[in-house]
């Protein structure tokens, strides 16, 4: 079964979605609000099952030749001592692959270096989500957080809601001697491999809402950490630092479909990034739409059994996230630990 579809949002989401229905014979228009499509951010990590579903989409190959394995690393207290290691050997043992990194910059790349002459419309503002389904078969609500497809098809009970963490990201002009977060009250630090030669860097810290921080107030605030942390933040430059505010939604959705719309990746489920999925799910969405259309005999019943397979597990990453926001900046060792052991490889 194939038609017309509109992907509303060009970022990692929309695009892996325009090139999986593209892959099953859909004519796709991806609508992009921004005038120009220009990626940013630091490191992303992509597990077993989100390298399967890139496969899925065709990027397998190109994808090993941009990403480095991420195999050890360890979560410590500010003075340096050892709480755990993350996950990563276990995540590796199970799906049969190490976690891969690379920028998102570059995962960009690939994912616009793949959609072929599949139209996308930059300078599109929506004003009236309503009007797509008249226009195509399928509607595709990949805009983000702030989705203006979300609320015109699913109300606006869901929304985006503060959770008290700043995120700061950069990278590292050296290769530090290990990997791994350190875990401190109300503020967290990870170092983590980006792509070849490169390090990634970031901060979640407790903020209140609307409250700005200059670079040398986050260097204070890390003072005294142990070593590289100062250094990486001594030499940080910041016009080249993000910042941002970390919002999720809440509560969750009661379904990711509304006749012909359907809802992918943070529109549907954003996160915060404490288990480093939000990428990931966006990517498991895309391919299961793809499958889901591909097998059904039309666009109601795909889109049914596309909500049945992602929102449930999709939500649960959230929450888990959500709970690991709020471990990861206390001093909690024994909840903290077990939750550790509890992550989803």
């Amino acid at each position: 079964m194939n038609g017309t579809a509109a992907v509303v949002g060009a970022g990692i989401g929309g695009l892996a979605t325009a090139i999986g229905l593209r892959s099953i014979g859909w004519e796709v228009t991806v609508l992009e609000r921004r005038p120009q499509i220009r990626p940013e951010g630091t490191a992303l990590g992509l597990r077993p099952d989100a390298q399967a579903a890139l496969a899925r989409l065709g990027l397998g190959e190109e994808l090993r030749h941009r990403t480095v394995p991420y195999r050890k690393a360890r979560i410590r207290t500010p003075d340096g001592r050892r709480i755990a290691d993350l996950p990563l050997e276990r995540i590796e043992r199970k799906g049969g692959t190490p976690v891969l990194m690379l920028s998102r910059i570059s995962l960009m790349g690939l994912l616009l270096g793949a959609m072929g002459d599949t139209a996308i419309v930059t300078g599109t503002d929506i004003t009236d989500p309503e009007s797509l389904c008249k226009d195509y078969d399928l509607v595709v609500g990949a805009d983000g957080l702030r989705s203006v497809v979300r609320p015109a098809y699913f109300g606006t009970a869901t929304r985006p809601r503060y959770t008290g963490i700043v995120a700061w990201r950069g990278v590292a002009g050296f290769e530090p001697p290990e990997h791994g977060e350190t875990w401190g009250p109300g503020q967290v630090f990870g170092i983590t491999p980006q792509e070849p030669g490169s390090t990634n860097w970031y901060a979640a810290v407790s903020t209140p809402e609307g409250h700005r921080e200059t670079l040398d107030d986050l260097r204070a605030r890390y003072a005294g950490w142990h070593d590289p942390i100062p250094r990486i933040l001594a030499e940080a430059d910041e016009d080249a630092v993000l910042r941002h505010e970390i919002y999720d939604l809440s509560p969750h959705l009661e379904s990711f479909v509304a006749g012909n719309v359907a809802l992918v990746g943070d529109a549907a489920h954003a996160m915060t990034p404490s288990l480093g999925q939000g990428a990931c799910q966006a990517l498991l969405d895309a391919a299961a739409l793809t499958d889901c259309l591909q097998t059904a005999g039309d666009v109601g019943s795909g889109l049914h059994v596309y909500d049945l397979r992602r929102r449930k597990p999709a939500q649960r990453i959230v929450t888990m996230s959500r709970r690991m926001t709020g471990l990861a900046g206390h001093h909690l060792a024994g909840p903290r630990n077990l939750l550790m052991r509890l992550l989803p490889a």
